[in-house]
């Protein structure tokens, strides 16, 4: 059985994250918070070998891959569009109140990409690099609701957001899909974090 390994990682924190504004597809960069996480995501992350690492366009995934990766010794190999966030529309820069619950209809929000759309978007990156680098580990640096849907779509599970800069650890089997191993820093069965060897 074929199995490729993959380490999710959400982005850094940035000003509208530390002011719970809906981010989406604006490109709003790191702050120095979101700099020191994905600094301490490397201690994680060494001691593996990885294929490839790539992340979403926007800034501040593109940051934070390149600060871990510059941890590790490597290089950002490239930037995939389609894990870019999900987009909130007119909804983007609104914290909790009247005005964004005025947006609201029924999974998600008007002038918005759907949950569906971005779940449907950010699985077909993520198994596009599983046949890309078949059988090896690749390091992907996106976004929370974007992975969120994803991993929930690929597993069938709704799950809970995550945290910035937290490792998400799942495997996805050539013939039998995906497993999601460990989520927000935490493995799923309270096991300690074990990235298969290759080969």
């Amino acid at each position: 059985m074929t199995l490729t390994t993959f380490a999710l990682v959400r982005h850094g924190q940035t000003d509208w994250n530390a002011q719970r504004r809906l981010q989406g597809s604006t490109d709003i960069p790191l702050n120095d918070v979101g700099r020191g996480q994905a600094r301490d995501a490397v201690a994680t992350l060494s001691g593996y070998e990885w294929d490839a690492i790539v992340s979403s366009p926007l800034s501040r995934a593109a940051e934070t891959a390149h600060l871990i990766a510059g941890g590790l010794g490597r290089s950002v190999a490239r930037h995939v569009p389609e894990l870019t966030e999900r987009s909130f529309g007119p909804a983007e820069g609104m914290q909790a109140g009247p005005e964004l619950e005025a947006l609201r209809i029924p999974g998600g929000f008007r002038g918005a990409e759907s949950e569906d759309e971005a779940a449907s978007r950010g699985l077909a990156a993520l198994e596009g690099l599983a046949r890309e680098f078949r059988g090896g580990r690749v390091l992907v640096i996106a976004h929370g609701t974007l992975l969120r849907v994803s991993l929930s779509r690929a597993i069938g599970q709704a799950l809970k957001s995550i945290d910035n800069a937290a490792l998400n650890l799942a495997h996805h089997h050539a013939e039998n899909g995906w497993e999601l191993k460990y989520y927000n820093g935490e493995h799923l069965n309270g096991e300690r974090l074990a990235i298969p060897a290759q080969g």
